[in-house]
């Protein structure tokens, strides 16, 4: 895990596109409301199905402890669309295509998969107060059990 993202610390102001072909910038949220910032490797995989759908039947809870979710992976727009609609997902998807935010939340890893190496995003939430600093990170999360404890770091 980078520097970046220390507890206590100021989250990185990043602005990426939504599904929704809108600019979502973390500064939005500044004093309004607390941020999950959950990055997935890939739409429509199954951990990261799994993953969505848990974040999305609990997506009042969050609304009811004043946070917005926020889902972000490598894959564009299009495939966030398709996403979104094949499961109902009710929170924004963000496209981070050259995988810049993730490098700068130093979640931008080598990975192996068959013992091939190759570079991609290591499952991380970062839950970002309303102030804009950091308040807890999960890392290398096992999506089992992980929304819960997300929810319940949340003041």
């Amino acid at each position: 895990m980078s520097d970046a993202l220390k507890v206590g610390e100021p989250a990185p102001d990043v602005s990426l596109v939504s599904d929704k072909g809108e600019t979502v910038s973390l500064s939005d949220f500044r004093g309004k409301q607390a941020v999950v910032l959950y990055f997935y490797p890939k739409d429509d995989t199954p951990g990261c199905t799994k993953e969505a759908c848990s974040f999305r039947d609990l997506s009042a809870d969050f609304a009811e402890k004043g946070a917005v979710i926020l889902g972000v992976s490598p894959d564009d727009t299009t495939s966030h669309v398709k996403f979104r609609d094949k499961f109902s997902l009710p929170f924004p998807l963000l496209s981070d295509p050259g995988a810049e935010v993730a490098q700068r939340f130093g979640i931008w890893v080598e990975k192996t998969n068959y013992g091939r190496k190759y570079m991609g995003v290591e499952r991380t939430t970062v839950v970002i107060g309303k102030d804009g600093t950091i308040k807890k990170v999960f890392p290398k999360v096992a999506v089992d059990g992980h929304v819960e404890e997300v929810l319940a770091a949340i003041e």
